[in-house]
Parts: structure tokens; sequence; C-alpha cells
């Protein structure tokens, strides 16, 4: 199965929800991380209940902070 992640075609061996993609894409802080699927912003409690299906494009937003 293939998807996108971040602009970049990645092989799965099959169905996978955001939550495990997010440990198998070895994202560093991932309760800092926005999802985003096919345009739209998950909810966080929607990670592991919403399966990836071939073709889906997911996005990984990290919202940084600063400023004086």
């Amino acid at each position: 199965m293939e998807i996108i992640v971040n602009g970049k075609k990645i092989q799965l061996p099959g169905p996978i929800s955001v939550g495990p993609l997010l440990a198998l894409e070895q994202v560093r802080m991932p309760e800092m991380v926005s999802v985003e699927l096919n345009g739209r912003i998950l909810r966080r409690e929607e990670f592991d209940r919403t399966i990836l299906g071939t073709g889906d494009q997911v996005e990984f937003l990290y919202f940084m902070g600063g400023g004086a």
C-alpha cells in the first residue's frame, strides 16, 4: 500500500492507523504534532481509529512558538 507523507511516497505492508504511523515515521514529540489527512485536520482522538488507505495524503504539522 502506498501513501504520501509530507510529500514523500512511502510503502506500507497494509492498512495502518495514524497513531502507529507517527511511531513508524519516528515523529519526535507526537503529542505536539497536528495531522492533516487529505486536506482535513484530524482531532487527536481520531488518530488511532482513522485507518489510512492507498493514495492517502498525510501531513505532519509542527507549530512553533516564540517571539519577544
